[in-house]
Parts: structure tokens; C-alpha cells; sequence
């Protein structure tokens, strides 16, 4: 059976008579959360969520590692990863067609996006005429070096969009941002696909933890 809260410990209330910054992480976790367990009050589970993850490490768990390792609920984990979601887009630029000139201003724009993740995504950024951005689709989510990338599936959102070019990126969630040959070697057989439909791959860009590496600035694509 879980332990009743007096009222001057109800965080929600802590929040309204003082403001959020007096309250602690398990206290805001319980805010968000709202209800505890069968087992645990609302505050013990928060409390015992602290103890386990450090802030951080919370933010980046996915559903399945929250509900096994936890032993909440779906509902409760995806309050938590919503909530996390929305902390990571307040460090993405809101403006999502800039005009693209390097490849640095696609790290700004996908390092607070994907460098945290556990799995490699692959993401496709598709450009006009003028390099400004018209959509930025994940196309993989998974090993990259296990799966053939496939081009048709590229250049036909491309042909869709009316693209006139295509910078591609994927992160390493190793935090170390070097291709591996496979991430050579898939780039160079998209660039030759791109001759042919005439939308030149631009670049491939590798997202490391806070770093990035360009295929085109290293001389590795045309």
C-alpha cells in the first residue's frame, strides 16, 4: 500500500505557493507524473525514479527501458519522454527552412535533435534551388551498417518535394562522429545516384556527441 501525502508536502501545491524553482527534480517528476502505483505514492515513485537516473540519463530512456526498468505504466512513460522531447526542441532552431551554406549549420539544427539518441537515425534534408530547406524526413532508424540504404526511397521524397538537392546525416551513438567504410561507401553510391536524377547529394554530415563530420569537407564526396 502506498503512504498518504499530507497536503503541505503535495508538490503542485509547493509549485503554486512558492514557484518551481524550490522544488526538487523527484518533486517536479511527481508533478508531471500526477499519480503514483498500487505499491508507492506518487512522491516514492519520483523519489525512486531520481535515485535510479540521474536527471540526464532520464531524458534519454525510451519507452521500453521506463516500463521494464521502472515498472510504470505506458501512460507514465510517455509523460516523461513528452516532456523530455519538449526540453530537447527548446534547443532547435524554431525556424526550420533556413538557407543552407555549410555544413555546420546542419549540426546546429541536428545536434540538439539526434545526438542523444541510442539508435543511428538516418535523416534526409532536402533543399531548392536557393539551398533553403524544405523538409527534413527520417528515412532509418536502426544500424546502419546492417541495412542498405535505399536510394529509390530518397530521391523519390526528393522528386516529390520538387528538390533540387539533398544533404543527408546520421548520428553515431557511440558520440564519435568518424564514417565508418559503410558510411563511405553508401554515401558514394547515393552521390552516383544523384548524377543520374540530376539532384546532387550535397553532402553527408555525421552527428557525434556535440561534433559533427562532413563527408564533403573532407574530401570524401565531390
Amino acid at each position: 500500500m502506498s503512504t498518504p501525502i499530507h497536503p503541505e508536502e503535495y508538490p503542485r501545491e509547493k509549485l503554486f505557493n512558492h514557484g518551481p524553482q524550490i522544488l526538487s527534480n523527484y518533486e517536479l517528476i511527481a508533478i508531471i507524473l500526477n499519480t503514483g502505483t498500487k505499491k508507492e505514492n506518487v512522491l516514492e515513485l519520483s523519489k525512486r525514479i531520481t535515485s535510479k537516473y540521474s536527471l540526464k540519463k532520464l531524458m534519454n530512456q525510451n519507452m521500453t527501458k521506463l516500463t521494464n526498468e521502472l515498472g510504470i505504466g505506458k501512460a507514465k512513460a510517455c509523460k516523461i519522454i513528452a516532456i523530455a522531447e519538449l526540453g530537447r526542441r527548446l534547443n532547435i532552431p524554431e525556424k526550420y527552412n533556413p538557407i543552407i551554406t555549410s555544413a555546420k549549420e546542419v549540426a546546429n539544427i541536428l545536434i540538439p535533435k539526434i545526438s542523444h539518441l541510442e539508435e543511428e537515425h538516418l535523416i534526409a534534408i532536402y533543399l531548392n534551388t536557393r539551398r533553403r530547406i524544405i523538409r527534413i524526413k527520417t528515412l532509418f532508424i536502426g544500424s546502419l551498417n546492417e541495412s542498405i540504404i535505399n536510394s529509390r526511397e530518397i530521391f523519390k521524397i526528393a522528386l516529390e518535394e520538387g528538390a533540387t538537392g539533398i544533404i543527408l546525416a546520421h548520428n553515431h551513438p557511440s558520440g564519435e562522429p568518424i564514417p565508418s567504410d559503410a558510411d563511405i561507401e553508401s554515401t558514394k553510391e547515393i552521390y552516383e545516384a544523384g548524377i543520374i536524377m540530376n539532384i546532387p547529394l550535397i553532402d553527408h554530415i555525421i552527428i557525434g556527441d556535440k561534433n559533427y563530420w562532413s563527408l564533403k569537407e573532407n574530401g570524401l564526396i565531390p
